[in-house]
C-alpha cells in the first residue's frame, strides 16, 4: 500500500482563516480595533512565530486592556474551533483511500489543538492515521517525524509522497529523507 503524507495547516485545511476568524472574535469580545487584526496576523506569520513569542507581542501590544489569560486562551485553542474541510480536500483524501493509498496527516504542533482541528473536521474518518510532533517529539522537516507517520499506518517510506504547505518543512523534510520522495508544495 503506498504511503500519502499530507500537512494539516494550510494544506487540509485552511489554517490562516481559522486563526484570523478567531482573532476577530477576540477583538470583538475585549473590545479593541478590528483593524488589529492585521498586525495580530502579522506577528502570528502563519503559525511559524512561536506561541511565547506571539503571546509576548499581544501582551504587550495589548497591555491593562486584555488579561494575560484571555491571550493564553486564545492561542491555546489558536483557530482550531474555527476550522472547516473543504469537500475538494475531503474528496480527495477519500478517492486516495479508494484507490489503494495509506493517508496519513503529518503535522507540527501542540497534540491538543492538531487533534481537535482533526476531529472538528472528520479528518480522522477520512485518513489512516495521523502523526503530531509534539506527541512523537519531532518536528518537520525532521525525518522522523516521517518515520513515524510511515510506522503508524504500516507502510514503507520507499515509493511514498508528501504534500504539503511549507517548502522549508514538508518538501525540504521529503528532500531529507532520502529516499527519492516526491512532494508537492501547495
Amino acid at each position: 500500500m503506498p504511503l500519502l503524507m499530507v500537512d494539516l495547516d494550510n494544506t487540509l485545511v485552511d489554517r490562516d482563516a481559522a486563526f484570523r476568524d478567531a482573532v476577530t472574535r477576540f477583538l470583538v469580545e475585549h473590545h479593541l480595533p478590528a483593524t488589529e487584526v492585521k498586525w495580530v496576523m502579522a506577528v502570528d506569520a502563519g503559525g511559524y512565530t512561536a506561541r511565547h513569542d506571539v503571546a509576548v507581542a499581544m501582551n504587550d501590544r495589548f497591555r491593562g486592556r486584555v488579561p494575560a489569560t484571555a491571550v493564553q486562551a486564545l492561542l491555546g485553542r489558536g483557530g482550531a474551533d474555527h476550522v472547516v474541510l473543504t469537500d475538494v480536500a475531503g474528496d480527495a483524501l477519500s478517492r486516495a483511500s479508494a484507490d489503494g493509498w495509506a493517508c496519513v496527516i503529518v503535522t507540527n504542533g501542540r497534540t491538543v489543538r492538531q487533534g481537535a482541528k482533526i476531529f472538528r473536521t472528520g479528518l480522522d474518518r477520512l485518513v489512516q492515521g495521523w502523526v503530531i510532533s509534539e506527541k512523537v517529539g519531532s518536528k518537520k522537516p525532521d525525518p522522523m517525524i516521517f518515520h513515524a507517520a510511515a510506522d503508524a499506518v504500516g507502510a514503507s517510506l520507499v515509493g511514498a509522497w508528501i504534500i504539503g504547505g511549507s517548502a522549508h518543512a514538508d518538501i525540504a523534510g521529503a528532500d531529507a529523507l532520502g529516499l527519492g520522495l516526491r512532494s508537492v508544495w501547495v
